[in-house]
């Protein structure tokens, strides 16, 4: 049976999305169908020109090492590596293919080195899996004939022979994923939306057996261990577990062309926000062909981190936190301790409403340790029973504000 603590406790996770294709600076997968508009910055190229930088692969700036440290710094619990997307590229040396990393000039097992340095650092291991292939024969590979691309339409079936076929090549590739690099913790599919059939009970049989500790994500049909909003907060937390996955840009994969990058502000907001919910933030990186990591997104994870180091215990093994009525903002508990994140700069002080007033042992400004001033009030009637729930009035000094998102700990007894 899979086993939710560590997962529960992260509540941050980085996403990896990368193949061959990122040295041409495309976007993964998508651009050999067309683009799609829900990658407003995804270009358009022939399906020959995508696959065509397969054969000469060889990421030599490639540090899982680096990037995994990258990652524990910034208060990442976890990590997730695109094994194989869409496009039908492994980044592993498959008996299945002759598609793969192991047939390029690289040579090198990347989910071998991945596996090891997200380990050495401690975190969990996830690995994204294409249900979708569109280069296998089988599936069958898309064409430019099949162009335009719809969304929510299924390719041609190829007929009953060839589909056992797949899903016999993909089991048989999820069988190595999950066998040849120890405990695997997370299971991230996706392209599920391409068909129905799917066999998803053998699909999770198989899955079950050689890995019983493993989460599986919502995107295997009827299967799944948690929900993944795409791109966004939800308004409404969904039901159970939840995981948000989010680019810094516009883009999964490396794209140049796209510099609209959200701010190291608003990335600490979304996982304020996300963490407030109750979810995990996954978000993601694009390393370039060569595998180093774009400056612009080194640059953000690394004042993440420094906003982690003060105020990472306010997401980091906590749970939902105040209503919204209660607090202007996104809050966390864990134990006896509310966290509360000032998202907007407030005037002199700010209000918390319906806490057990009487028994606050503390307020302070989680970053630096500082008690800070309060007063408390109840109503007339309330205030005459033994633990009246009211408001608490926080003075907050302007010298006390982070440039980024200001925390307050409440302690109860």
């Amino acid at each position: 049976m899979a086993t939710f603590d560590w997962f529960d406790q992260a509540r941050f996770g980085m996403f990896i999305h990368w193949d061959h294709a990122s040295q041409q600076g495309l976007e993964v997968s998508w651009p050999l169908v067309g683009g799609i508009s829900v990658l407003p910055r995804c270009q358009s190229v022939s399906v020959e020109r995508y696959h065509s930088s397969a054969a000469t692969f060889d990421p030599q700036a490639w540090d899982p090492a680096a990037l995994a440290r990258l990652a524990r710094e910034a208060g990442m619990g976890y990590v997730v590596l695109t094994a194989k997307h869409h496009s039908g590229y492994a980044m592993w040396h498959t008996g299945c293919s002759d598609f793969s990393v192991e047939h390029s000039p690289c040579g090198a097992d990347i989910v071998t080195g991945f596996v090891d340095a997200v380990r050495a650092e401690g975190l969990r291991v996830g690995l994204y899996f294409s249900l979708s292939d569109w280069h296998h024969p089988d599936y069958p590979a898309f064409r430019e004939e099949d162009k335009p691309y719809r969304l929510g339409s299924s390719p041609p079936y190829p007929g009953d022979e060839a589909w056992g076929r797949y899903l016999d090549f993909l089991v048989a590739q999820l069988t190595e994923l999950l066998t040849r690099y120890g405990p695997i913790d997370l299971l991230w599919f996706d392209g599920g939306w391409e068909r129905r059939n799917w066999d998803a009970g053998r699909i999770e049989s198989t899955i079950r057996g050689l890995q019983p500790d493993i989460i599986v994500n919502d995107r295997l049909p009827g299967v799944g261990d948690y929900a993944t909003p795409e791109q966004f907060v939800p308004e409404t937390p969904p039901e159970g577990r939840w995981e948000t996955c989010l680019t810094m840009n516009e883009s999964w994969g490396w794209n140049p062309e796209d510099g609209e990058y959200k701010s190291d502000r608003q990335l600490i907001h979304t996982l304020c926000e996300v963490a407030g919910r109750g979810g995990n933030l996954l978000l993601n990186v694009s390393p370039r062909g060569d595998g180093s990591l774009p400056d612009e997104q080194v640059v953000r994870i690394e004042r993440m981190a420094r906003w982690w180091g003060s105020n990472g215990r306010s997401i980091e093994g906590t749970s939902a936190g105040l209503r919204p009525a209660q607090f202007y903002g996104p809050s966390t508990t864990a134990g006896d301790t509310i966290y509360l994140h000032l998202l907007m700069r407030p005037y002199d002080s700010f209000d918390v409403r319906g806490l057990p007033v009487r028994r606050i042992r503390s307020v302070r400004e989680l970053a630096s340790g500082r008690a800070l001033a309060y007063s408390a009030r109840t109503g007339i009637i309330e205030g005459m029973l033994p633990d009246p729930r009211g408001t608490l009035t926080v003075e907050m000094p302007e010298d006390l504000l982070d440039d980024m998102a200001t925390v307050v700990a409440i302690e109860l007894d």
